[in-house]
């Protein structure tokens, strides 16, 4: 064969920068935009944060609100004297605040908690005013240092002593065990526990002597907590060679200790969540508008803008470039605004009667359904309702809570997976404590409502809302 040229002519769809920035800008959280915004001012001498009185080239600032009834391409004309951005300051927000909350105090400014103190600061002042010696408070720091979230050591003494191989003389299981003993009594009592039996027992040592039922609790958790937690009574107080009703008594004494000491010393920060969506009730109809922050009003630097035409030809260049790319940045902030305003105010039109009447109302919706309402891709539709919330009357949610899948019902309609565990939390919380309804009874209620579904489905649910089992609830007791 002899080379020769063809031409062909196809089609690819390449991401140019622009689109690869909408689409990141798409998918970050509020609180990460203004991060990112910053970013990019810090890089970009055309941007201007601070310059929030006036717009580009006499662009005037577009509407965002808009009845969630109503049509998204019929917003610009609803929203007349309406069309404003709300927040947690606007009086619309701050009048449903006082008639939902009762209260009318006008003091905006929240206290600001100190940083929580963690288990470890905890016991480690503790273990400053023990009156340890040098060598026993380095010890004691290996034990705190090992201790799990729960404060046990799990792994036994094996992680200290090798923590404390460079102590000279070297540090043996006697002595790091009197040191744990002596830690064990810190505050919250039972840290540096083994396994639960030993954190039980050091609560029960802690305790009055004369509390009743002390001495038995001590010994059933020495060795028979399998039969405790099975609530066998009858085989313990065999076992034990004392009355069913002494077991009880030292049975609730025990229920009364807590096994994971540690679990009050949260270690992980409080992650702070800033509404991109609020949506109140006005005249009747659901009415959405955006957090200012979703589309902050940035600005050209006019100083450096007027510059382009006196700087020298690779110095233009320069500039001119970072003026497209702030003009890129804006409009990529107005099509995420408008992108989140239209997904927010679709799934308030379809889950209304979730914010009327609670979870039990909530529809079936998934995200394909939407995409084809709005005409969008699923994947713009994942990406703007991962990490934005909305705010209603019934709590902050993300935009994902509103989604879940449906269940078939008798009349031919359906119902959303999230109503079903409503219903299903709602029985649970109404039954008779002595006689907790079963996974298969909890299904013959629902079906008697209409919707058809397996008791396995059921069983999920309720193991996802974490509702221990109908025989868990019933020893609970």
């Amino acid at each position: 064969m002899k080379p020769g040229i063809q031409l062909r002519q196809s089609q690819t769809l390449s991401l140019t920068p622009q689109l690869q920035q909408a689409i990141r800008l798409l998918q970050l959280s509020q609180l990460e935009l203004v991060v990112e915004l910053r970013e990019l001012a810090e890089a970009n001498p055309l941007i201007d944060l601070d310059g929030m009185d006036g717009t580009e080239d006499g662009e005037a600032e577009s509407s965002s609100e808009v009845s969630a009834e109503s049509p998204a391409d019929e917003a610009p004309a609803e929203a007349g004297e309406d069309s404003e951005h709300w927040d947690e300051h606007s009086p619309q927000v701050q009048e449903w605040s006082k008639s939902s909350h009762g209260s009318d105090d006008d003091d905006s400014v929240e206290p600001q908690d100190a940083a929580p103190e963690g288990l470890g600061d905890h016991l480690q002042w503790q273990a400053n005013l023990s009156g340890f010696s040098t060598r026993e408070h380095i010890i004691a720091m290996a034990i705190i240092d090992a201790l799990d979230d729960d404060g046990y050591l799990r792994d036994g003494l094996e992680p200290v002593l090798a923590a404390l191989h460079a102590l000279e003389p070297a540090a043996g299981k006697d002595e790091v065990e009197a040191v744990r003993l002596r830690v064990q009594h810190f505050d919250p009592t039972g840290v540096a526990s083994l396994d639960l039996g030993d954190c039980l027992a050091v609560q029960l040592e802690q305790l009055d002597p004369a509390t009743e039922g002390r001495e038995l609790a001590r010994r059933i958790v020495a060795s028979e907590l399998d039969l405790l937690a099975k609530r066998d009574f009858g085989r313990l107080a065999k076992k034990l060679n004392v009355p069913e009703d002494d077991i009880a008594t030292a049975a609730a004494l025990v229920r009364t200790l807590d096994p994971r000491p540690g679990s009050a010393f949260d270690p992980a920060p409080a992650e702070y969540i800033a509404p991109d969506a609020y949506a109140v009730k006005m005249g009747g109809r659901w009415r959405v508008s955006l957090s200012p922050d979703c589309q902050p009003r940035l600005a050209i630097n006019q100083h450096y803008c007027s510059l382009i035409a006196r700087a020298q030809r690779g110095d233009a260049a320069w500039l001119r470039g970072q003026l497209q790319e702030a003009r890129w940045l804006m409009k990529s902030l107005e099509a995420r605004a408008d992108t989140l305003f239209k997904v927010a105010s679709a799934i308030v039109r379809t889950q209304s009667a979730f914010l009327d009447f609670g979870p039990e109302a909530m529809k079936p919706l998934v995200m394909r359904e939407l995409a084809e309402e709005l005409g969008m891709h699923e994947s713009t539709i994942s990406r703007v309702t991962t990490r934005k919330y909305l705010h209603t009357p019934r709590g902050t949610f993300e935009f994902k809570h509103f989604f879940s899948s449906s269940v078939a019902t008798e009349d031919g309609g359906s119902a959303s997976a999230t109503a079903i565990q409503a219903m299903i939390r709602k029985l649970v919380e109404s039954e008779d404590a002595r006689k907790p309804l079963s996974d298969q009874t909890l299904t013959a209620e629902l079906n008697q409502r209409g919707i058809r579904v397996a008791r396995r489905t059921v069983a999920k649910y309720r193991e996802q809302m974490r509702i221990p089992s109908s025989g868990e609830r019933q020893r609970a007791q």
